[in-house]
């Protein structure tokens, strides 16, 4: 049973069946938002969403980054991210035609940013996510 259905931009419909929410600056504990800590957080994130899902490509959906007007330190300018990290587990109907139904599904892990902390369902959801190609970016697997 999925958490919530998605429908793509392309027509098709995605099941979100696994969801992982955290704030995105909640492990920070001394400096400030900036490139390089950015930069790490999502290519961790990256690899952390490999593991638990070996075998599943992973996307991710370049976050929006916002440049408030603030003092830059030894790191550079203050680069904020969106407030929530979400990592989810799609999957929908196979890609290839050819494969049954019964047999196949595709399967897309994605890791994208929003400002809150609500689950994408229907047509609600970051336009991004809604604009992503599944059948680029998804994987066939029999069950």
């Amino acid at each position: 049973m999925a958490l919530s259905r998605v429908l793509l931009a392309s027509g098709r419909s995605v099941d979100l069946t696994e969801l992982r929410l955290s704030a995105t600056y909640g492990d920070v504990l001394e400096g400030y938002p900036c490139k390089l800590l950015n930069d790490l957080a999502i290519a961790g994130l990256l690899r952390s969403a490999e593991h638990v899902h070996p075998g599943v490509p992973v996307h991710l959906i370049p976050p929006p980054r916002e440049y408030p007007d603030q003092f830059a330190g030894g790191f550079g300018p203050v680069e904020v991210l969106p407030a929530v990290t979400c990592v989810g587990s799609f999957r929908s109907e196979a890609l290839d035609p050819g494969h049954d139904r019964a047999l196949y599904r595709s399967r897309l892990t994605v890791v994208w940013f929003q400002p809150t902390p609500r689950i994408p369902s229907g047509c609600d959801a970051e336009t991004a996510l809604l604009d992503m190609d599944w059948e680029q970016l998804a994987t066939d697997e029999e069950l």
